[in-house]
Formats: structure tokens, C-alpha cells, sequence
């Protein structure tokens, strides 16, 4: 028998008027129908019938993981030092540490993810390949101490996320373990009704040699992501690569120097030459784990700091500062080139293809040069795709121009190979009777943050409007107001819950048909029931919360259909 939950016994308040710091739709509508509330910044308590939305998100993961063989743990979220400091993550995490000192002084953090510790309590428990593959996973609350929390429960300093991990002793362990998880994603997602798009992504500071993030486009969104309207290709912009396609530079005649005096902008540089900025090579220079870097792009194209991070993680990257420039000469501000750095790592993107010709900086003040070809006048050390991805730039896949779109990061799986295991030493005994170095997965999930995607998605311009599968009721029946309509509501409710139905039933005294009506619409209960002006001859509506499809059957008609 299901329970009924009576709105006049609920602790629920419901809010007329967007919350005044609310920018996001899933925001505002959690807050006003009652299934969250602030704490402080980043920090949300979970209210009745947001705590079932939630609940019901986790029990559909808990399923699909517990399909695949995943095994629950719950590993503790205050955690020691040691195991973060080596693996680097201590420092590598920065200021996104919660870091907490017991009383004896010893460090401690609130854990952000936990591949450190499931690969100590794999190395306590397994010994034998005979003990694996093994796939463990855990419900839990994460801390990140998040620079501008906002957003609701779509960005905050604490966090319910599902991480699971898999321990295999071969590379095509791995695979197999992480295409488990690939599908087990997809029919979790499925289940839940969240329109989603797999897509490409880099590991960064995770590591690992596979990653892909599974995104849920919304306005809200703070990932850009790239689709391909031809082919299936989607991605992270942070992974769109670009094709390196080296050109005959031989048709360019001698690098020659132009006096371009107060022109340290591409845009002052490009307006004093009569050029577009496409035909100029711009240099930015950051520091990498305190050293001095050149990155090369075109100079109509802007330099993905994120991406760049990514991909030359887990260095720390920073802008330069005016102080750089001091005691070298061969750094001219605004005027620098690749030609003439000394003693300085050269990146560029692919766009910078060896025969490719530029107008750059003479590493001279008030002076550029022409004609300066990749590969002729100047190397590239590393190529790797830094630009900002920009609408309309060719599929990796198939050429056609790229679309761009926002979306919401509602899981990642890496390939983490064996990261971890060689930090902590993760070895088994192999059939050869010799110790063998176990490989890795880390799969992750954000359970709460699924809750505000799905609001994001399926909310309209009355309220939430959640599919069954995650829904805090199956059905919400309004007792119009009268006493008949009370009794004949909470009767219905009493058998459609003895039939296994979840029934929200509003039956308070004192409150206008019209603000229990507002209120149905606002909490986003898949089925509402009436019991309203027809009560008399036992005959109430039924209305489709996502459709607005209205229809008056008897009472024992409109049971029949629930039930069934």
C-alpha cells in the first residue's frame, strides 16, 4: 500500500513570486513550490517533496548500477591528508578544498570525489585477479568550495553525486567495464526523461586516456557544447580538435620587418595594415607551473584558457603579469613573435600549420613582421586546440559547420587506466602467479544536479512538470473546498494508495479552489485529480499535467485508469 501524503499535514510553502536572487528557471520553481530551501550560499536544504524527487532520482541509479554489478559502499566524506597529497590532488584541487583541521591539528578535507579511497579499500579488500573485475559505487554528499555558487542546486558547495569505479586487470577489462557504464547512463537518463547528448571531453586533471560527458542542453547551462547537424559527432568545445593540414610554404617570399608604431592590439594592427585579423598571428604568453609560455593563434580567434588548462593539466596555468616582462629583453609587450623567443615553449593551435604564412610580432617595439611562415621561420613545440570554438567551424567527423549549444553537466565517465594504482601501489596476483597493476574507471553522476536538469527541461510557464519515474506522487487530487469534495477526495486517494498508487492529496480547509489549482499546476505532479463541481454525481476530471488534457469520468472509471 502506497502512502498519502495530506497537504494539510505537508510542511510546504509555496511562493507566488520568484526569489530575488533566482536567475535560473529550476531556481526559481524549487524554491517557490516548496521543495527547497537556502541555508546560505551554495548550501540547500531538501524539503519534503523535494527529498522524494531526489530520493527517486538516486533509487532509478541505484538500479540501472545494481544491473551492471555495481556493489554499494558509503565511504566517509571527511578524509585524511595523506592519500590527496599523493596523488597530487591536495594542491592540484586548489582552493576548491574544503580543508578542516582536527583538534590535534591533523589536515583533513571534505571529500570532492573519492578515487583515492576507493582505491585504498580495493587494495585492503582484493588480492587475487580471481577477485576481479569488481565495480563499487556510493550515493553521497560532495563538497567543492565553489568560487560563485549560484544557480540553485545546479552549482553548489555541497552536492549529491553517485560515483562508482571499476578495478580490472587488463585494458580490455577496462573497456568492458566502462561500456557497462556507458549504457547503464543511458538507460538511467532514459528512465529519468532527461534529454541528453553524449559528448566527447577531456580528462584533465582526472587523467585517463577515454572521458565523455553526458550533457542535458538548457539555457541554464554553464557547459558549451558542439553538434554536428549532419553526423552524430557532439563533444565539449574543450575537446573539439581541429585537423593539423601543413600548406606548401615555399610560395612566400622573406620575412620583412613593418613599422607599426602604437598598434600592440590585433585590432590597432589589423586597422593600420588594411588586414583582416585572419591574416595575423597572435601570441599570448601565460606562465605553466611558474615558467613562461607562447600560445599561437590566429588572430581573428580568442585563446580557451579552460581548454588550455585541460589539456596541460594537472600544470597550473596563469596569465602574465607586467613584472614578467623585467630582465627579458626578448619579450617585447605587444610586439611579441615566435621567431625571435628564446628559451621559450612554443604551443600553437593546428589553425598554425607548418607553411602557414603570418603577420606577427618582430619581438621589436613598434614593429611587426610579414611573411613569417610556420616551420621556416619559427617552430612549434606542441599543437594542441586552444581556440574558443566558435559557431560554424568544421566538424571533426564530417566538415559540416558546428552548432553550439548550452547544457548541463549531468555525468562523466573516464578511462582513468592506472593513475591511481600506481600512486597507491593497486597491485593483484595475476594467473601467472606474478603481481599484476589493476586498471581503472571513475564514473560519475550528479543526482541532485539531475533534479534541477529535469526541472530546466520539462518546466513550463505554470510550474514543474515532472515525468512518473521521478515525480514525489503519481497523482495529485484537489478537493475543491466543500466538505463533500474533501470526503470524496481523500476516499479516492484512500483506495488508489491500497492499489500502489502515490497520491498527494490537498485537502486544506480555509484555501480557494484557485490557489489549490495555482499550487497542482506549480508542484508539476504528473496526474490531477478534481473533485470539484460534480462531485454530487460522483463524477470527477482527470487532467495530463504536460499535456493540459482535460476528461470527467465517474470515480470508479477515473480509479480504474490510475490503476491500471
Amino acid at each position: 500500500m502506497a502512502q498519502v501524503q495530506r497537504m494539510s499535514r505537508l510542511m510546504i510553502k509555496t511562493l507566488r513570486d520568484d526569489p530575488a536572487d533566482a536567475e535560473t528557471l529550476s531556481h526559481k520553481l524549487l524554491v517557490r513550490a516548496g521543495y527547497v530551501r537556502r541555508n546560505a550560499a551554495g548550501i540547500w536544504s531538501w524539503l519534503p517533496l523535494g527529498k522524494k524527487v531526489l530520493d527517486n532520482v538516486s533509487r532509478v541509479v541505484r538500479e540501472e548500477m545494481d544491473a551492471i554489478g555495481g556493489q554499494e559502499v558509503l565511504l566517509p566524506a571527511l578524509l585524511p591528508k595523506e592519500p590527496y597529497e599523493a596523488s597530487g590532488r591536495w594542491d592540484e584541487y586548489g582552493d576548491l578544498l574544503f580543508r578542516v583541521k582536527d583538534r590535534k591539528g591533523a589536515d583533513h578535507l571534505l571529500g570532492p570525489t573519492h578515487e583515492e579511497v576507493f582505491t585504498q579499500t580495493v587494495k585492503d579488500q582484493c588480492s587475487s585477479y580471481k577477485d576481479l573485475p569488481v565495480i563499487l559505487y556510493q550515493i553521497q554528499t560532495k563538497y567543492r568550495d565553489e568560487a560563485r555558487p549560484r544557480s540553485g542546486v545546479l552549482r553548489g558547495r555541497e552536492f549529491q553525486m553517485k560515483d562508482s569505479y571499476s578495478f580490472d586487470v587488463s585494458d580490455e577489462g577496462l573497456a568492458a567495464s566502462y561500456a557497462l557504464h556507458r549504457e547503464a547512463y543511458q538507460k538511467i537518463f532514459k528512465r529519468l526523461g532527461l534529454d541528453y547528448r553524449i559528448c566527447s571531453a577531456v580528462s584533465g586533471a582526472m587523467g585517463g586516456s577515454a572521458s565523455e560527458e553526458f550533457l542535458a542542453p538548457a539555457p541554464a547551462g554553464e557547459d558549451t557544447f558542439a553538434d554536428c547537424p549532419a553526423c552524430d559527432y557532439a563533444a565539449n568545445t574543450e575537446a573539439v580538435t581541429f585537423a593539423l593540414q601543413p600548406v606548401d610554404g615555399t610560395v612566400h617570399g622573406p620575412a620583412e620587418d613593418l613599422d607599426t608604431p602604437d598598434t600592440p592590439t590585433i585590432e590597432t594592427l589589423a586597422e593600420h595594415l588594411g588586414v583582416p585579423a585572419s591574416a595575423t598571428l597572435k601570441n599570448l604568453l601565460v606562465k605553466v607551473d611558474g615558467e613562461i609560455v607562447a600560445v599561437g593563434v590566429p588572430g581573428d580567434r580568442e585563446v580557451d584558457l579552460g581548454k588550455l588548462a585541460e589539456h596541460l593539466a594537472p600544470a597550473q596555468v596563469e596569465l602574465v603579469t607586467a613584472d614578467d616582462f623585467t630582465g627579458r629583453p626578448d619579450l617585447v609587450r605587444g610586439y611579441v613573435g615566435p621567431q625571435g623567443l628564446e628559451k621559450v615553449r612554443y604551443i600553437a593551435d593546428p589553425r598554425v600549420a607548418p607553411g602557414t604564412a603570418w603577420i606577427t610580432g618582430a619581438n621589436k617595439p613598434d614593429t611587426h613582421a610579414r611573411n613569417v611562415v610556420c616551420g621556416r621561420d619559427f617552430e612549434v613545440d606542441d599543437y594542441l586546440d586552444v581556440v574558443v570554438v566558435a559557431e560554424g567551424d568544421p566538424c571533426p567527423a564530417c566538415g559540416t559547420g558546428l552548432k553550439l549549444d548550452r547544457a548541463i553537466e549531468i555525468g562523466h565517465i573516464f578511462q582513468l587506466g592506472r593513475k591511481y594504482a600506481d600512486t597507491f601501489q593497486l597491485d593483484v596476483l595475476g594467473q601467472q602467479g606474478k603481481p599484476v597493476r589493476v586498471t581503472m574507471g571513475s564514473y560519475g553522476i550528479g543526482v541532485s544536479r539531475a533534479v534541477a536538469a529535469l526541472a530546466e527541461q520539462s518546466a513550463d510557464d505554470k510550474g514543474l512538470c515532472w515525468a512518473r519515474e521521478v515525480a514525489p506522487a503519481d497523482v495529485h487530487i484537489v478537493a475543491a473546498g466543500k466538505a463533500a469534495q474533501t470526503e470524496l477526495a481523500l476516499s479516492v486517494a484512500d483506495q488508489l494508495a491500497a492499489a500502489g498508487v502515490r497520491v498527494l492529496v490537498d485537502d486544506r480547509a480555509g484555501v480557494s479552489p484557485g490557489v489549490k489549482f495555482t499550487d497542482a499546476e506549480l508542484i508539476g505532479v504528473p496526474t490531477i485529480l478534481v473533485a470539484g463541481r460534480r462531485t454530487a454525481e460522483g463524477v470527477v476530471e482527470l487532467k495530463d499535467r504536460r499535456t493540459g488534457e482535460r476528461e470527467e469520468l465517474p470515480v470508479a472509471e477515473a480509479i480504474a485508469r490510475l490503476t491500471a
